[in-house]
């Protein structure tokens, strides 16, 4: 399966920037585009103006992409403020090339004093669907960052882990050094879709990746990063690594 990271300008935030990008992705063979964090309004850094902006998960936003998904044919993760009651969380959908929704993640792990001004946390723990013949799984940047949800989804049996971020300067080290790591020790694919450029007073450093379970940044340049997933690679991978053969979680817990 062929897959698409979308690194993104703030000013590409919204319908507009999505549609072309969906065409050009569907074009080139991709049956999945993964879209920066908080896709459909960008990484603001105004909580009371994030609320505001929040949808409930069937409002016009989802409405929008399903439509751009369905017309372009290709499945799409994005990202936005997403209401439900007093409460809004920082969430991620999948919708596939139908335009049908088929996975929402709340993110769990809120950074920062905006986030946490503007969201409450999710408390999903692993989410999972099976999509193209694959367990794909979600995180939402900051989440990544934490070994144990990364681990979490590789006992679970996820193959893919999606990851919409909004990583800036000077962390450019969680892209180049963390994420690779993490597909490594779980031996898992991770895609990775960040920001580039400035925005909300912001400098995103990019390095939008999609990682093999072996480490490997198999994805190019560009705005929009391709790679083929091929699942053979991960006995490989464990064969070689084999951390979750051999780990021993009783000594651990607690």
């Amino acid at each position: 399966m062929k897959i698409a990271c979308w690194q993104a300008t703030p000013d590409d935030a919204g319908a507009a920037g999505l549609r072309a990008v969906a065409r050009r992705a569907a074009a080139a063979g991709a049956a999945l585009l993964v879209t920066p964090e908080l896709s459909a309004t960008g990484y603001l850094t105004d909580a009371q103006r994030l609320r505001a902006l929040a949808e409930p998960p069937d409002g016009p936003w989802a409405g929008t992409v399903s439509a751009i998904a369905a017309e372009a044919g290709i499945a799409i993760v994005h990202g936005g403020p997403e209401a439900d009651g007093d409460r809004v969380y920082n969430t991620a959908c999948l919708v596939d090339r139908t335009g049908r929704t088929v996975l929402r993640y709340r993110k769990s792990h809120l950074y920062g004093p905006v986030e946490r001004a503007a969201f409450s946390p999710g408390e999903d723990g692993v989410k999972q669907v099976e999509f193209g013949g694959l367990t794909l799984g979600m995180l939402i940047c900051y989440d990544v960052e934490f070994p144990e949800a990364v681990r979490a989804h590789a006992v679970a049996g996820t193959q893919l882990l999606v990851v919409p971020t909004a990583l800036m300067t000077p962390g450019e080290f969680v892209a180049t050094g963390l994420v690779p790591a993490r597909a490594f020790e779980n031996q898992l694919f991770i895609a990775y879709a960040n920001w580039t450029g400035e925005g909300s007073g912001l400098t995103y450093c990019g390095l939008s990746r999609i990682v093999g379970p072996d480490g490997r940044v198999l994805s190019g340049s560009g705005e929009l990063r391709y790679a083929s997933i091929d699942l053979a690679e991960i006995p490989k991978a464990r064969e070689f690594s084999p951390y979750l053969a051999d780990r021993r979680p009783a000594l651990f817990a607690g």
